[in-house]
């Protein structure tokens, strides 16, 4: 069971890392959020992974900033509000209404969250 556990951790923390390495080329998707994830769960499979995020030349010290002080910094609290709120005409042009509450209750509830977060 503990072999299980341990390769669902790795697959976890694989499809992470992938969804992250997307992100650099999608303006619209976070890159450190998912190595975030995935160092998680490299941490429950892996550690050796999870130090290789961390050490990694361009996210390692946003990832090594969250692990030990829950620190964003202001670039990336700017670049995600400003992505949430791009996101709400987005979809209020794509889909519509009531979908356009999602990413509008998302900006409200989590964009003074990640501001109020260290630097």
């Amino acid at each position: 069971m503990k072999q299980v556990r341990r390769t669902t951790w790795l697959c976890l923390g694989l499809f992470f890392v992938a969804l992250g390495t997307i992100g650099i080329f999608l303006p619209f998707m976070p890159t450190v959020v998912f190595y975030l994830l995935a160092a998680g769960c490299f941490s429950n499979s892996h550690p050796h992974l999870a130090e290789k995020l961390y050490n990694h030349p361009t996210h390692g010290h946003h990832l090594r900033a969250w692990r030990e002080r829950r620190a964003i910094s202001r670039k990336g609290k700017v670049s995600a509000i400003l992505a949430m709120t791009a996101s709400v005409p987005f979809t209020w042009f794509t889909v519509g209404w009531p979908w356009v509450l999602i990413p509008a209750a998302v900006l409200l509830v989590i964009g003074p969250w990640i501001w109020t977060r260290n630097e």
